[in-house]
């Protein structure tokens, strides 16, 4: 009878199966339009800008409980960031099912053709802290929360397929030697360092990992253009109980496309939320990042044929034994309210699935089921994360479990446990309507050890090196050495290099030759005699094997202005990039406006100096003989176009805007090169074609060794 008489604060009486907590994010948005300023209790604040003092050169009051509450929020506004994963940037979007998968699993996601589900996606770097720049050489976390009917899934993984371990238990070891060096806290966010090295030049299971972590994918071009991998082997299974092993994969629509490590270094300083804002001002200008989600679906007898076990989270399955099936497609459209409340508090786990899927023997998953959830509670203040607005559910919530920080939902009744009589055995268990684990039946005596397969550690390292384009190997040679080049101690280094002589020995005295060393002797392997490979090349392993399907929409195009530069050239220019997706920038030595030839006026909206050719996919120089004077006497321009020039980017110069290709020391590179690019300013429309031609190339790697003569 007591919950008939309500007030405004505990409204009516509870509607009966419901969880009020659970609902869209609409229901805790917060908007203080023309509202007044209170405290955290309703109370309306008169003077937010003075202490209450005892007079006005008087002692500050103890008695100021406005002053007491803000300073005392803010000492406590910060929570421990993630210790893998911190910098990480998030958007909220669907996935669309292509058609149902009910064959193979009874997933809500897959349930039917059309379906949608909300998602949210968190992408991130794995060694730096949450300051840390975004264009780190690192692997970088794709961790997708699906909102389904049947509750929360996420599908935690990264935009390397494989991993650095086969077994949780090494993994506190992996991030120690990782991180900066306790001594003395460096180098932040970066593994060129002794104790990584060390580390993984004892762990030839490493070996394939470091082939991608030295590839062009540790440093993508955007989180729009990278692919992401659940990497573990999982189940689907389906209504009746049968079960197949999967594996998901993400391809952009926007292709795989990196930058080249001196690009890199140099964005880094000129913006270290490179990734950030792309993917932030992509969504707001409504150029929805998209990818599909492809599945590799196989038996366990098909898995038990091959040369590698697919519970060795080290390995992949080559898409030439098991090809992959579209399946749906994830669209991120809306950019979060809050960062910290949305990006910063969301938490991913990887035990967090949903009926009809279900996790394979992958030692390395079985510790990251437990290991997600468990740091939870230390970030976010206790058991009921799941409470927090971007965590919760769509899917009703009704349990037993009570208390805790943070407590958000208000239960009722006397009755928390099960199975109970007071009310009415609710909630129930739903047998085999919710989650019912595979089966999978096992005898055998207690160990710790290894499967026979899991100790082959090379073959599919050589795969990926083989599987690249020559200038992909130029690349990861070139990574290496870097990286080892960082590494003070000699044996390491060499240790490293006798581990890669069992990948390539091409790739191995690339290496050594960079490091003043001779080729060592091979590392001796833990099996001598493997089983063959499957296949030996595989194209699809090459960023190069994706280009897109978008064009030029959201590239970055800079277009150098000055006092005099012809104008009706660029306005055409303008429109025809405009028009074809691309984003162009009017850059000046300043920012501000300049005057044109006939007198009208650009705004130059970035200058060379607070924007470097480095956060520009392209380049064009202007046509008018005054502009081009001036552009050649400042010194940035000069830079501007050889670092264009250096990371192989599209090049178009306007009628006198050649000029200032020959003074960078390039016109000799003009012929050949099809990235660089001339038009007269009368025929900016043709130009313009040829331009956009080129620059969906993204770049021109024929000059990837060709620096500018001077």
């Amino acid at each position: 009878m007591t919950e008939e008489p309500g007030t405004a604060k505990t409204g009516g009486p509870a509607r009966l199966g419901t969880n009020a907590t659970v609902a869209p994010l609409d229901r805790v948005r917060v908007d203080p339009s023309e509202q007044p300023l209170t405290t955290n209790q309703g109370v309306r604040i008169g003077d937010n800008q003075n202490t209450l003092k005892a007079g006005l050169r008087g002692p500050s009051l103890l008695e100021d409980f406005i002053l007491r509450e803000k300073i005392t929020h803010f000492d406590h506004e910060r929570i421990p960031e993630r210790i893998v994963h911190a910098r990480g940037s998030g958007a909220h979007g669907y996935f669309e099912a292509y058609d149902g998968l009910t064959q193979y699993t009874r997933a809500a996601p897959f349930a039917e053709k059309g379906k949608i589900t909300p998602v949210f996606v968190r992408f991130s770097t794995v060694a730096g802290e949450r300051g840390s720049k975004d264009t780190a050489r690192d692997a970088r976390g794709f961790a997708v929360k699906f909102y389904t009917d049947e509750g929360n899934w996420d599908l935690v993984g990264n935009n390397i397929p494989v991993f650095f371990i086969q077994d949780a238990m090494k993994f506190p070891d992996l991030v120690h030697a990782l991180k900066p060096e306790p001594h003395h806290g460096m180098p932040q966010a970066g593994s060129a360092h002794d104790t990584f090295w060390d580390f993984v030049s004892l762990s030839p299971e490493s070996t394939h990992m470091l082939m991608w972590a030295m590839s062009d994918r540790a440093i993508p071009r955007s989180y729009r253009m990278m692919q992401g991998f659940g990497v573990h082997t999982f189940r689907l299974v389906n209504e009746q109980g049968e079960s197949v092993f999967c594996k998901f994969h993400w391809t952009p629509l926007q292709g795989t496309h990196s930058l080249v490590w001196d690009e890199a270094v140099k964005i880094a300083g000129a913006d270290a939320d490179f990734h950030r804002r792309d993917l932030w001002e992509a969504i707001e200008s409504g150029e929805f990042p998209e990818w599909e989600l492809g599945v590799q679906i196989f038996t366990e007898e098909q898995a038990d044929g091959f040369s590698f076990d697919v519970l060795d989270s080290t390995k992949i399955v080559p898409e030439e034994l098991v090809p992959l099936t579209p399946v749906g497609r994830m669209v991120l459209n809306r950019n979060p309210d809050n960062f910290f409340a949305e990006t910063e508090q969301v938490a991913f786990c990887t035990a967090h699935v949903v009926p009809g899927i279900d996790f394979s023997n992958d030692p390395l998953l079985a510790g990251r089921i437990h290991s997600y959830a468990d740091t939870q509670i230390t970030r976010l203040g206790g058991p009921n994360f799941h409470e927090i607005p971007i965590n919760s559910p769509l899917a009703p919530v009704q349990n037993n479990q009570r208390d805790g920080m943070h407590r958000q939902a208000v239960h009722r009744g006397r009755v928390a446990y099960e199975p109970n009589s007071l009310g009415g055995g609710c909630p129930f268990q739903a047998g085999t309507a919710g989650f019912v684990s595979f089966p999978d039946a096992h005898a055998e005596d207690k160990v710790r050890g290894k499967p026979e397969k899991f100790s082959e550690h090379y073959a599919q390292a050589t795969l990926f090196f083989e599987s690249q384009t020559d200038v992909e190997k130029a690349h990861i040679a070139a990574a290496f050495r870097f990286e080892l080049s960082k590494v003070d101690v000699r044996a390491i280094r060499e240790r490293m290099v006798s581990s890669l002589v069992n990948v390539s020995r091409e790739l191995a005295a690339e290496v050594a030759t960079g490091l003043g060393m001779e080729v060592p002797d091979a590392m001796p392997k833990a099996v001598t005699d493997p089983e063959p490979p499957e296949i030996t090349e595989s194209p699809a392993l090459s960023l190069m094997a994706r280009p897109g399907e978008t064009g030029i929409r959201t590239r970055q195009i800079a277009v150098l202005v000055e006092e005099g530069v012809h104008h009706a050239s660029l306005v055409d220019l303008h429109g025809a990039l405009t028009d074809a997706g691309g984003i162009v920038h009017f850059v000046g030595s300043r920012v501000g406006t300049f005057v044109g030839d006939s007198g009208e006026k650009i705004e130059a909206n970035k200058s060379m100096e607070n924007s470097p050719a480095v956060l520009f996919d392209a380049l064009v120089l202007p046509d008018g003989s005054d502009a081009v004077q001036a552009l050649a006497a400042n010194g940035h321009t000069m830079e501007f176009i050889k670092d264009q020039f250096r990371h192989c980017k599209t090049i178009l110069a306007l009628g006198a805007g050649r000029e200032l290709l020959e003074m960078a020391g390039i016109d000799s590179a003009m012929q050949e090169d099809p990235g660089i690019l001339l038009a007269d300013a009368g025929g900016v429309t043709e130009g313009a074609s040829t331009f956009i031609d080129a620059l969906t190339a993204h770049r021109h790697f024929s000059r990837d060794s060709d620096p500018p003569a001077k």
